[in-house]
């Protein structure tokens, strides 16, 4: 009986104890705690640098498309030829007979 009437009596600080450590709980840890922010943080870099690696992929490709329609470029076609089909050597000089 002496127990709850002291249970009683600190009923105000026990709730808020309870509700403090419910609310720091949930401020560090959960969905949308505080380590959760810096794992989206990390997640959103990492994709941002894939990004990057992605245009900069995508822009070679667009730069040798381009060199292959419309107006033909030579020179690269050459270059094309050298390296898929062994063609030559490394660091070869070509004289052009014109």
């Amino acid at each position: 009986m002496r127990f709850l009437e002291k249970i009683n009596k600190k009923k105000f600080t026990l709730i808020s104890i309870f509700l403090f450590s419910y609310v720091m709980l949930n401020l560090l840890d959960g969905e949308r705690g505080l380590l959760s922010y810096y794992e989206k943080q990390k997640v959103i870099k990492q994709f941002s640098q894939e990004k990057k690696s992605l245009k900069h992929q995508l822009n070679l490709i667009e730069k040798r498309n381009s060199l292959l329609t419309d107006i033909i470029d030579i020179d690269y076609l050459e270059t094309l030829y050298r390296t898929k089909f062994m063609v030559g050597k490394k660091n070869e000089k070509i004289y052009l007979k014109q």
